[in-house]
């Protein structure tokens, strides 16, 4: 317990620095764009344009942090949010890096093997855009046709498929509940489709409660 707390002091230090400089990092570019063309926006059009969208990244960015970090550890999740998509790619890395370890979330085994799965996922992410980059003109035509629009139309629900198989399959009557209650939920409301991150923190709740209930009349170990 010790060797994990001095672990993850250490890492909070030098994951607030790195958090500090992507920040910088990103509002250096516009600044150097502005400063570049001689063209800066108008405050109006500013607060104008964050109306739109702050508030649905800063809904998600807090539930993200509060239903992603104790998943990820300390270290997966400084890096993490600094490297970003978490949903789609580091979060489903550090899940399936930790399963087949056979490690648990909120060990020190668990905490080192998501921040190394993380750290890999960001890597490969990094060199498949670099070559997508370099690519993209002579593979265009490849990536447009329509033998491949029903691969790429599946991958996410593809990646979570897997996942769901594994983790369904082990805890399936906790995973019951919010697996028919959101199946309903997108059928009945289609605006929930862009709405996927908002959910999340839902399910996580039914799937509390549901387990809650569950082992208090016995089904998962509790008395009756």
């Amino acid at each position: 317990m010790n060797d994990l707390k001095t672990y993850n002091d250490q890492v909070h230090i030098y994951g607030r620095i790195w958090m500090l400089t992507a920040f910088v990092l990103m509002i250096l570019v516009p600044t150097a764009i502005g400063l570049r063309y001689s063209s800066w926006p108008s405050l109006t059009v500013v607060l104008k344009g964050l109306l739109g969208v702050a508030p649905i990244f800063w809904t998600v960015a807090v539930i993200e942090i509060l239903t992603f970090t104790p998943m990820l550890g300390t270290g997966g999740s400084y890096l993490g949010f600094v490297t970003g998509n978490l949903t789609n790619l580091k979060v489903p890395c550090a899940l399936y890096a930790m399963e087949n370890a056979g490690v648990s979330q909120g060990t020190m085994e668990g905490e080192l093997v998501s921040t190394m799965a993380i750290a890999v996922s960001s890597l490969v992410t990094t060199l498949i855009i670099a070559l997508g980059v370099f690519l993209m003109v002579p593979l265009t035509p490849l990536l447009n046709s329509e033998a491949l629009k029903p691969a790429f139309d599946n991958i996410l629900p593809a990646l979570f498929g897997g996942l769901m198989v594994v983790y369904v399959g082990r805890n399936w009557k906790i995973a019951l509940v919010p697996f028919v209650v959101m199946i309903i939920l997108f059928i009945s409301i289609e605006a929930l489709a862009h709405a996927v991150s908002l959910m999340v923190p839902v399910g996580a709740a039914l799937a509390i409660a549901a387990a809650r209930i569950l082992y208090r009349k016995g089904f998962l170990g509790g008395e009756k």
